[in-house]
């Protein structure tokens, strides 16, 4: 059968049968990696074609919503990065949904910024492929509650794909089925698989995970989604259908002329996506949050236009986030002094706390802690920008941060993800390694005659604390006597790399086991007891006393 388009599935009306064949026919999109059957008629692609010029795995494949847009399209351009606060039902995505997409777009920035991914891409295949994860219903961390799983891909009206991953992802060790809110084949996922929410996995039933790797994916190559017809290439990429191509860049366009945010959970969900009419046996809305706040059932769909395409739908309001649930403020949550020693972590950690309009704690707000300014300290794992959901009492934790070598001031920022609302800047400041303590490691004495190099070389170790002192800054000079000693200009020496003379040292450092050996040491012509003194990072020091003299004339 080939497959239809731009029409819904009808509930209630049909029998079973009837829903059966419907199913086959507009049943859930594969993603990346499915290949779907056809006889042609349609103008769709054949088992077997080539999605694209560039060798990146395929997905062709029917798929869940095939709706447009409402006509009543918003008219805010530019709106993406000022989002209204109410609109339209279906121009609504959920707040993680909308946070995991618009990091997925910084991600790519960041890596790979010549490929230009805008976030609405992903949501308008987001909402193809999922309905925004069935409106959003995702736990604190970005997981679907229950899997969002596309049909067996067994031959009977899909293809045939045998099972990739031991039922890993799908719970089918017969044969491969889509999953997630994107959509990945289990053996595309194992390709492009990501860790959006930084959580130390790769899982395609999480929002933030799944968008990164949609976004890797469509980035496959030298695209650039500026490009049009890149843009089409990649869409084209994810399932190669001319139908899919012309949905999802509608649904492109309509977020690009405005969106706005609402609760998770409460997302617009299409009604083939409710569960009725799936193939996937535990689709979830009945043990996932409803989409309707006071529990009533999804409403039946618009009769289709005759010819193929669809009737404006009237969507289920999506009610507007009242006081309670309007993000008012992201602010300090009681961070104390944070200080840090080169190389050491933080042990303080930044806090932050969202509010809603009214003061009370707004739990499930997306926050990112960024790290600027001219320093090399980092978030564990080498990042410099982390995102992270707020809890029940509206607190949000950043990971434990790090200290460069590189020391003095830097400031690290705490926002709302993908709003205006004023950043929280935190000042941070690292110091230097120090010592408080700094010792010979032996006694020998340090001699040698006129004009000859020391036998022996100066070995020191410093400590802070009594701990080892690693990485310290240490001065070695030759001092004169007296109260207020200088640089002295005769006696032992130093050389440079040129092999000219140096009686000051600086930028030496102690090792890992906290000491430090001196370069070798010289003696001039002027004979006589001198002193070179040592100094620390942290004000300590060590006066070691040099001799030169002639040898002893040997006995007559």
């Amino acid at each position: 059968m080939a497959a239809q388009f731009g029409r819904r599935l009808r509930r209630g009306a049909t029998t079973t049968a009837v829903a059966a064949v419907a199913v086959a026919a507009l049943a859930a999109s594969q993603g990346p990696g499915a290949v779907l059957a056809s006889n042609g008629s349609g103008g769709e692609p054949t088992a077997g074609s080539s999605p694209s010029d560039d060798g990146a795995p395929t997905g062709n494949s029917p798929y869940y919503y095939t709706d447009l847009p409402p006509l009543n399209t918003p008219n805010k351009p530019g709106s993406s990065t000022n989002l209204p606060v109410t609109g339209s039902a279906e121009s609504g995505i959920p707040a993680s949904v909308l946070a995991a997409y618009k990091k997925a777009e910084q991600s790519l920035a960041d890596t790979d910024a010549a490929c230009r991914l805008p976030w609405q891409l992903l949501a308008a295949i987001g909402k193809v492929e999922s309905g925004q994860a069935r409106g959003g219903r995702v736990d604190a961390n970005g997981t679907t509650f229950s899997p969002i799983l596309g049909p067996v891909l067994d031959g009977r009206g899909f293809a045939m794909i045998k099972d990739t991953d031991n039922g890993a992802y799908d719970g089918d060790p017969t044969n491969d089925r889509a999953v997630g809110p994107m959509q990945f084949i289990p053996s595309t996922w194992e390709t492009w698989g990501q860790d959006g929410n930084d959580d130390g996995r790769k899982d395609p039933n999480n929002i933030y995970d799944a968008a990164l790797a949609a976004g890797r994916y469509l980035c496959a190559g030298s695209r650039d989604l500026a490009v049009a017809a890149d843009l089409d290439r990649a869409v084209l990429s994810y399932n190669h259908s001319n139908e899919y191509l012309r949905t999802v860049r509608s649904w492109f366009e309509y977020y690009r002329r405005g969106t706005h945010e609402v609760p998770d959970g409460t997302g617009a969900v299409p009604p083939d996506l409710g569960g009725s009419t799936h193939s996937d046996p535990d689709p979830g809305p009945s043990t996932s949050p409803s989409p309707n706040p006071e529990g009533s059932t999804e409403p039946d769909p618009k009769p289709s236009k005759p010819g193929g395409g669809s009737s404006t739908p009237t969507p289920t309001p999506t009610p507007t986030p009242g006081p309670s649930r309007t993000l008012g403020v992201v602010e300090n949550a009681g961070t104390g002094k944070l200080t840090a020693t080169a190389g050491g972590a933080f042990s303080e950690r930044i806090k932050a706390r969202a509010k809603n309009v009214l003061g009370g704690a707004l739990a499930k707000v997306s926050v990112t802690f960024t790290v600027t300014g001219d320093t090399d300290a980092r978030f564990e794992g080498g990042k410099s920008t982390v995102t992270l959901l707020t809890g029940a009492d509206g607190t949000v934790t950043a990971p434990v941060l790090q200290a460069g070598e590189k020391t003095g001031g830097f400031t690290v920022r705490a926002s709302a993800t993908g709003r205006s609302l004023p950043a929280v800047p935190y000042t941070a400041t690292v110091t230097a390694r120090q010592a408080d303590a700094i010792v010979r490691t032996d006694d020998k004495a340090l001699t040698a005659a006129p004009g000859e190099q020391f036998a022996d070389t100066v070995v020191v170790k410093a400590t802070y604390k009594d701990a080892v002192a690693s990485g310290v800054a240490v001065t070695a000079a030759m001092i004169t006597d007296g109260d207020a000693p200088a640089e002295n200009d005769k006696g032992p020496y130093f050389k440079d790399a040129d092999g000219a003379t140096v009686r000051t040292l600086t930028g030496l450092r102690t090792g890992a086991d906290g000491t430090l050996e001196l370069p070798r040491l010289y003696a001039d012509d002027t004979a006589g007891t001198f002193k070179l003194r040592l100094t620390t990072e942290g004000g300590a020091t060590v006066v070691i006393e040099l001799t030169v003299e002639a040898p002893a004339a040997p006995a007559a």
